[in-house]
């Protein structure tokens, strides 16, 4: 791995200082982070409601409020047609809610992943509107629903379309009442990484603050939060404001459900719950429905007021999601044992792997695994006899889905953005799918492109490693896509112990680092380093007490009641002789 510190500029850095009245590493971390001034400085450390974006700079936003009030005010049936992942329940809970605060009624569907896959369908529809339903609203889902705009509008539905994900090239939007998504042509909202359910809460906000209840908008952040951590969107503007609030409600949750889902993840409530806490302990279980059984569940889960069945139903998440680890497992293990013996997958610029009787519920975790471990692009598929599904993933270099969109012409359905995308094909095309991203990728990668390279944010000397200085970090969380955590080096640190294996699979280090004190004595700073899931890389390299080494780590906090205080976390590690030398 490769390691390059990131370029700050150095009058940006001066004026932070003397203007902002920030310490120079602060300071340091903002700018590496996009931060170009003190009033930007002061929001990206300080956000409040103040500085969430009015939602009538959404194209679109005016006519369906408008037509959302209208369906309240006359009592109409409402239908929210959401998604099965957490981004489109949680849009589901926060949209219901808003309208049944405000007077109306809503009813939901979020399609079962197996009988009915993504999307939104005729049949519900045509179901809907034989009910007596005369406006759907779709969550997380809908930019690319041409036929479904159709349909409601020859059976009398107004359609109103909320999404994030990309329009298709050239094609518009569906031609529903209103269609509003940050990414769609002619849409000058400031925040174009908005989730699902941030797009939904849009609506919500404008709903609030019209009617009076705006002071209501810091519970529905919570669930927005999860749901823009979950997904993977930049934390950056708006969704900083809402990832950093809505974190911070979760500390005092009130709803059953959530309460539940907290307790069940071993997270106690009362205390601090960080986006770590959320992407791998509330976020997969939320997701299990989705992919085990039924998405509802966690519709049900965050709408009841029952304690005893909000218990029953985390209980019952917490179970689905054991379930998905064992199958990821199985999955995973194929994928491996074919990685180890196949030298002409291992070469492929971009990765399909595929396997009859996967779970299409598993297969975008899987795709993330591939990715890490291979560094390249990697498109996972479930084969149930004529027909396929599939989950991509993909490096900063490749953007999947114009790579998806190059031979659209294989696939019966796929929709997505750069990083992530799902699809469905005939079984049979699978070879020629493989054939046409992998010459596409060739065309637009290198295999530079696959050189894992870690960027670090500082030079710090162990000595500089204090409670200080984590609760400057602090002051950057929420962490994730767009602000990740923050990560320094330091040079010629020597093991004061020999390794210790955890659980066959995590090392821990007594580092070392010898300085010279005041009185001529010298002092020694010492801190204990985990390396995550890195025993197998020293049953290659073996570590003894007495190496010198250059270490990347981050900062945190050990939360072991009997070993409290700092400790690092290994980002990489190599032999000082050996180690590259960061530059800018």
């Amino acid at each position: 791995m490769r390691w390059t510190l990131k370029a700050a500029d150095e009058s940006l850095l001066s004026r932070l200082v003397s203007e902002a009245n920030l310490d120079p590493l602060v300071a340091r971390l903002l700018v590496v982070r996009g931060v170009h001034g003190p009033e930007e400085a002061a929001r990206f450390l300080h956000p409040s409601l103040a500085d969430l974006n009015s939602p009538y700079l959404m194209l679109g936003m005016k006519t369906a409020v408008e037509r959302l009030r209208a369906a309240i005010a006359r009592q109409e049936k409402v239908l929210i047609y959401g998604d099965y992942d957490v981004d489109g329940t949680t849009a589901v809970v926060i949209l219901k809610t808003a309208i049944e605060l405000c007077g109306g009624a809503a009813d939901f569907h979020v399609p079962h992943r197996i009988r009915e896959g993504y999307g939104m369908k005729d049949e519900v529809i045509e179901r809907a509107a034989a009910e007596g339903v005369r406006l759907i609203i779709s969550v997380d889902t809908g930019i690319r629903a041409f036929a479904a705009a159709e349909t409601a509008h020859r059976v009398g539905v107004d359609l109103i379309v909320t999404d994030h994900h990309l329009p298709e090239v050239g094609q518009g939007v569906p031609g529903a009442l209103a269609v509003l998504n940050p990414n769609q042509p002619g849409c000058g909202y400031p925040c174009k990484e908005l989730c699902g359910a941030g797009v939904a809460f849009k609506i919500v906000q404008a709903l609030l603050e019209e009617s009076g209840r705006a002071r209501l908008l810091p519970s529905f952040l919570k669930m927005v939060a999860i749901a823009t951590v979950a997904d993977a969107v930049d934390l950056v503007g708006e969704n900083r404001v809402i990832a950093r609030l809505g974190l911070d409600g979760l500390r005092h949750a009130v709803n059953p459900g959530l309460k539940a889902l907290i307790a069940v993840s071993a997270l106690d409530s009362g205390q601090a719950i960080n986006s770590g806490d959320v992407a791998f302990r509330l976020a997969p279980r939320i997701n299990a429905a989705g992919r085990m059984d039924v998405a509802q569940d966690v519709v049900e889960l965050f709408s009841t007021r029952d304690e005893a069945r909000a218990r029953e139903l985390a209980e019952h998440l917490d179970r689905l999601n054991a379930e998905r680890q064992a199958e990821e497992q199985r999955i995973m293990a194929e994928i491996r044992k074919r990685l180890d013996s196949d030298a002409g997958l291992r070469e492929r610029y971009c990765m399909v792997i595929d396997g009859e009787g996967w779970h299409r519920g598993v297969v975008g975790i899987c795709a993330t695994r591939v990715m890490e471990r291979t560094g390249r692009p990697a498109l996972v598929v479930a084969r149930d006899g004529d027909e396929a599904h599939g989950s991509g993933r993909s490096i900063d270099a490749f953007h999947l889905l114009d790579a998806l969109e190059s031979c659209a012409g294989l696939f019966t359905r796929f929709g997505g953005h750069a990083h992530a995308a799902g699809f469905a094909l005939p079984s049979e095309r699978l070879p020629e799918l493989c054939e046409a991203l992998d010459r596409y990728a060739r065309s637009r990668l290198t295999p530079a492109d696959f050189e894992q390279v870690l960027a670090v944010d500082a030079e710090l000397g162990l000595e500089q490693v204090t409670p200080q200085l984590h609760a400057m970090v602090e002051q950057l969380r929420p962490f994730g896509m767009g602000n990740p955590e923050p990560v320094f080096f330091a040079r010629g640190v020597r093991l004061g112990l020999p390794p210790k294996v955890l659980k066959e699979k995590h090392l821990k280090l007594r580092v070392v680092k010898e300085t010279p004190g005041n009185n001529g004595r010298a002092q020694f700073h010492a801190f204990d380093a985990m390396g995550w899931r890195m025993v197998e890389r020293t049953e290659k390299e073996p570590l003894v007490a007495g190496d010198v080494l250059d270490i990347a780590f981050t900062v945190e906090k050990n939360s072991n009641p009997e070993f409290g205080g700092i400790r690092l976390s290994l980002r990489d590690y190599a032999m000082a002789a050996k180690a590259a030398v960061p530059s800018a």
